[in-house]
């Protein structure tokens, strides 16, 4: 059964709040990545992106994980897992060193960016990721790269993402639950970015926002970094607990009918459409107004928008926006959401789907799968620094973990 050894595999863990999706990647001769596995699994233990249940969360990422390597034909060991939720909180920081030898090396550049990152955070938060903005060489600023060149002084300004310590250690013990070692945890929205941004719209300015099921994640580049990430705790499982609370169905039937009914802008429904709602318990069925159905949408869609225009406003980027916004995200899909999002948050907006890589167009054309590929993307990136493949055995598994635990423990 499991024969696909010899191949280059990379696999991306999405643990969201209404699903669990696992991607498989082959990496290609010519560095791009070709999707070759898909397994998906509702999520039945979280909670605007927490663990809120361990037993129920390892078994949907078993499941999504067992499903994977059934269409791939091999065993996972591996994988480069997401995070998201309320608990994530971001700042900008800047740190300054002295170039050691009037060159800078490798070493500089670790030692400032160690300088930046001496911050003081909460007790119960650790830090996700520092990701430099731009390098200054004396006063040369607005560096890429900043090894090999001349000088005496040397800067950095870098974007801190911090989590909770104890979120992130559940969602590690759960998929190690499951006899996966987590490659890396990366943050939700920084991976939907890999996926859906052109570097052109990183550059100009542009605010990509991912509608998931429990939070919508933001994340905002101008120059070509990311100058500021955020979460707002309202996303596609508030819409359908207001449709399953005001028409009275369940939840499953909820979500169904605001997957193919729904529309974010009411008026764009002819009166007289209806459709079927299916009763709780033995209640029977009934006929309901679509645009009735639409006007609890659109109240939940327009105050989600209210909050991310407020949250642009706040970090004062909103000028520089020159690219628009991108939404993704499987709540995204509503049918004119972006019609709505251009209205309210008055700048262009379009729809982001995966790019960069190739494999079933179901899945790299689907928003809903934007963070699945991105982790992937993710993985490529950082593959060589983690130093081992998803398709280790257990034994080769149990001997990186140790020697990672220590030199964590010796440096």
């Amino acid at each position: 059964m499991f024969k696909r050894t010899e191949k280059n595999l990379v696999v991306g863990l999405d643990i969201g709040t209404t699903k669990v999706v696992v991607l498989v990647g082959e990496l290609l001769d010519n560095q791009g990545i070709e999707v070759i596995g898909v397994g998906s699994h509702p999520s039945c233990g979280l909670k605007r992106g927490v663990v809120v249940n361990i037993e129920r969360t390892v078994q949907s990422i078993r499941k999504a994980v067992e499903a994977a390597e059934l269409m791939v034909g091999c065993r996972i060991h591996s994988a480069f897992t997401g995070i998201a939720g309320a608990h994530i909180s971001s700042l900008n920081s800047h740190g300054i060193v002295a170039i050691r030898d009037r060159e800078v090396g490798e070493f500089d550049v670790e030692r400032v960016i160690d300088t930046a990152k001496a911050v003081a955070i909460p007790a119960d938060q650790k830090i996700l990721h520092v990701l430099p903005q731009e390098f200054i060489v004396d006063h040369q600023r607005a560096i890429r790269e900043p090894i090999g060149m001349a000088g005496i002084r040397l800067e950095v300004r870098v974007h801190i993402v911090t989590g909770s310590t104890g979120t992130a250690q559940n969602i590690v013990k759960c998929v190690e639950h499951c006899d996966l070692q987590v490659g890396d945890i990366i943050l939700e929205q920084l991976a939907s970015s890999y996926a859906v941004l052109t570097e052109d719209e990183k550059e100009l300015g542009v605010c990509m926002i991912d509608i998931g099921g429990g939070t919508t994640d933001i994340a905002i580049f101008i120059d070509g970094a990311i100058q500021h990430t955020s979460v707002i705790p309202i996303a596609g499982d508030q819409v359908t607990h207001d449709i399953a609370i005001a028409l009275r169905t369940p939840m499953k039937s909820a979500e169904q009918i605001k997957k193919e009914h729904a529309y974010a802008i009411s008026r764009m429904i002819e009166e007289g459409e209806m459709i079927d709602v299916p009763g709780i318990g033995p209640h029977a069925s009934r006929q309901l107004s679509k645009k009735k159905l639409s006007e609890i949408v659109e109240a939940r869609y327009e105050e989600l928008f209210n909050l991310i225009y407020l949250e642009i406003e706040r970090t004062g980027f909103k000028e520089k926006l020159a690219a628009g916004v991108v939404l993704t995200g499987g709540a995204s899909l509503v049918e004119s959401g972006v019609e709505l999002a251009e209205i309210i948050l008055n700048m262009p907006v379009r729809l982001g789907a995966a790019r960069g890589v190739s494999g079933p167009q179901e899945v790299i054309g689907n928003p809903i799968y934007a963070t699945g590929v991105g982790l992937l993307i993710a993985a490529c990136k950082q593959g060589s620094d983690f130093g081992m493949s998803a398709l280790q055995s257990p034994d080769e598994v149990s001997m990186w973990r140790r020697m990672r635990r220590w030199f964590k423990g010796n440096f």
